[in-house]
């Protein structure tokens, strides 16, 4: 009759395929077979990476950090009760202003502890997320470049404008000096130092000079980080249960 009856059932993929198939995927997208089971872990890691997108959407061969993404992630970690504590690792060169005070903004609000780790580098609005968290470290060999507020694209060139500029620059300064022990002479000192960047004013601040500015806590890696968030994670059980220690 139909062609419809001359039409062949496709067979289901056997479970094998599908394991197969799920093996090829983990290869490509992480160059390995297997990954750590982060399932039962009570402490959730998120990577703020690249170039930090806002409200203008980035080339496709830019690796960026999206603010869209990132705040449903973060409102999800605060409600969800098996996550008792975040991680947060940078290496970022910075990007949009508010899309970074935004990120900033929503960790250092956040009720369970927090701790960040800057690795490679933490740039320009990165450093304000840096100093968010409860706890920050950085890598001994990280880099943080601290610099006033820039443009790109089309400006007009009217006193509105450069007003506008420095309220948004002072709302990083009062952030920054808020959530680190760096005072704000030091960080404005760095942000309009001359000289040490090539091309343009600002300061490039390495691991342990950061932690002696007072703008990090502390030079570590992975395991001063995890180490750090579970001693904050036992505090705030105790605190939360009234100082009685439950075992």
């Amino acid at each position: 009759m139909g062609n419809g009856l001359n039409e062949q059932p496709q067979a289901p993929e056997t479970p094998q395929k599908e394991q197969k198939s799920g093996i090829i995927e983990k290869i490509q997208e992480l160059g390995q077979t297997n990954v750590p089971d982060m399932e039962g872990s009570n402490i959730h890691c998120m990577t703020i990476v690249g170039q930090i997108e806002g409200h203008m959407q980035l080339p496709p061969q830019n690796k960026t950090t999206k603010y869209e993404h990132i705040i449903p992630q973060l409102v999800a970690i605060e409600q969800n009760p098996k996550i008792e504590g975040l991680l947060l690792v940078l290496n970022t060169v910075g990007g949009d202003v508010e899309a970074g005070l935004a990120i900033s903004e929503m960790i250092s609000s956040m009720s369970k502890p927090t701790v960040t780790l800057v690795l490679g580098g933490g740039h320009s609005i990165g450093v304000p997320i840096a100093v968010a968290a409860n706890y920050s470290l950085i890598a001994e060999t990280a880099t943080m470049t601290i610099h006033p507020v820039r443009l790109t694209g089309l400006v007009i060139g009217v006193p509105q404008t450069f007003e506008y500029l420095d309220k948004m620059q002072e709302r990083v300064i009062n952030f920054v000096t808020k959530h680190s022990n760096i005072t704000d002479e030091k960080f404005k000192e760095l942000m309009f130092s001359k000289g040490n960047l090539t091309r343009d004013i600002g300061t490039n601040v390495v691991g342990t000079d950061a932690v002696e500015y007072g703008l990090i806590n502390e030079v570590g890696g992975i395991g001063q980080s995890l180490r750090k968030l579970n001693e904050l994670i036992d505090q705030n059980k105790q605190t939360n249960n009234g100082g009685e220690v439950i075992q």
